[in-house]
């Protein structure tokens, strides 16, 4: 006998709701997760993940940091360039 491939799926949320009860009541879950992120699952499989508004912009914060962060790291050896505030 062959074992089947099993696929596991990481949760990267400490908990989770079926796509059902979400759809059930959309609000109650949003208040049970108490502004930590939620898994939405589908048949046990994460198919989303549901992010309070709080926590989504500070990870774009942290985003736009990076990204800024990035700009200056490729910009660091470059030649520096004189500017007067008078002639922007």
């Amino acid at each position: 006998m062959g074992y089947k491939e099993i696929m596991i799926d990481p949760i990267l949320a400490d908990a989770g709701v079926s796509i059902t009860d979400l759809k059930r009541n959309p609000s109650a879950v949003i208040e049970a997760a108490g502004g930590f992120p939620v898994a939405v699952l589908n048949r046990n499989t994460p198919a989303a993940y549901l992010v309070p508004a709080k926590a989504w912009e500070e990870l774009m914060e942290r985003l736009e940091d990076l990204e800024l962060a990035e700009i200056v790291r490729q910009r660091a050896g470059q030649k520096r360039i004189k500017v007067r505030l008078e002639d922007l």
